[in-house]
C-alpha cells in the first residue's frame, strides 16, 4: 500500500557537515503489515519517518501510495511532493514525547472532537450528548478512568495517560499507515507495557498498517510480522513471517554485527 523507490536524503550537502541520512532506500509496505524498525542512533530511522510523513522531502526517489479509483480499482499515486498536512489525513504519527500528541490547554472532549474531525473528512462535527457518550465508550478501552474526565484539561494527565490518549485519537481516524516513533521510550515500565498492549489491541482489531521504531529489541522481536534493521541510512535486513518468529535475541544481535561490518566494507569500496 506504500512503496519507497530509491529514496535518498542528505543534510548539509557539499559542506564539512554533510550527512547522508538515507541512501538507496527501497521498501514496499503491504496493507496490514506491522513492521518493527531497529538500528543504532543515526541509522536514519527518524529521517525515514519524516520522509514518509512528508515532514522532509527526499533529494531523490519516489513515494507511492495505493489509492482507490471510482471504479473500485487501485493505483499507486505519487505523493513525493505532497505536503505533510495533506498526508496527515491518512498517515498517523505518534512521537516519543507524550506531550506532542495532544493539546494540553484544551479539554479532553475538545481533543477528541479534533481527532473525530480528522476521521470524518469534509463533515462538521458538533459536540453533543450523543458524541460525548461515544467518547466515553472509547475512553473506557484505555482502562484509565478518563471517561469521567471529559471536562479536564489534558495537561492535568500523566505522561502515560496522555500517550494512551494520543494512541486512541490516532487510531480513531483509521489511518492508512500508523507511524510509531519510539512511542513508549519516555514512559515508566508499567505505562510503557500498558501502551504497548493497547497498541497491539488497536492495530489488530482495526487491521492497521503500522511501522514502529524501537530501541527495545524484545519489542522488536515480540511485536509485528516483519522486522527492518537500518544502518547508516540503509536497510540492511528485512525479514518477516516464520523467519522473524524463529529469530532469537542472540540471533538478532549477531545479525546486526555481521551485517554492519559487511555494509561498512561495501561503503568503503
Amino acid at each position: 500500500m506504500l512503496e519507497l523507490k530509491d529514496i535518498g536524503m542528505t543534510f548539509n550537502p557539499h559542506t564539512p557537515d554533510e550527512n547522508r541520512a538515507l541512501s538507496g532506500i527501497n521498501l514496499k509496505i503491504n496493507r496490514g503489515d506491522f513492521i518493527t524498525v531497529i538500528g543504532s542512533n543515526g541509522a536514519g530511522k527518524s529521517t525515514l519517518y519524516n520522509v514518509i510523513a512528508g515532514t522532509l522531502k527526499p533529494d531523490c526517489g519516489k513515494i507511492l501510495l495505493e489509492s482507490a479509483l471510482p471504479d473500485g480499482k487501485t493505483v499507486l499515486r505519487d505523493i513525493t511532493a505532497e505536503p505533510e498536512y495533506k498526508r496527515a489525513r491518512y498517515i498517523g504519527r505518534i512521537f516519543q514525547n507524550p506531550l506532542l500528541g495532544t493539546a494540553g490547554k484544551m479539554k479532553l472532549e475538545d481533543n477528541m472532537v479534533i481527532s473525530s474531525k480528522k476521521g470524518n473528512k469534509g463533515l462538521r462535527i458538533s459536540l453533543n450528548s450523543r458524541l460525548r457518550e461515544q467518547f466515553r465508550e472509547r475512553l473506557k478501552e484505555l482502562n484509565m478512568g478518563l471517561e469521567n474526565r471529559l471536562n479536564d484539561n489534558v495537561e492535568q494527565f500523566s505522561g502515560g495517560q496522555r500517550q494512551a490518549l494520543t494512541l486512541l485519537m490516532a487510531v480513531m481516524s483509521r489511518p492508512d499507515l500508523l507511524l510509531l516513533d519510539e512511542h513508549t521510550a519516555a514512559l515508566d515500565p508499567s505505562n510503557a507495557e500498558l501502551v504497548m498492549q493497547l497498541t497491539l489491541k488497536f492495530t489488530q482489531e482495526m487491521g492497521l498498517t503500522t511501522m514502529m521504531v524501537t530501541h527495545n529489541m524484545q519489542h522488536a522481536l515480540e511485536y509485528g510480522n516483519r522486522l527492518i534493521m537500518m544502518h547508516k541510512g540503509q536497510i540492511i535486513l528485512d525479514i518477516n513471517g516464520e523467519e522473524k518468529k524463529n529469530l532469537t535475541m542472540e540471533d538478532l544481535v549477531e545479525q546486526f554485527k555481521k551485517l554492519r561490518v559487511s555494509n561498512d566494507a561495501l561503503m568503503l569500496q
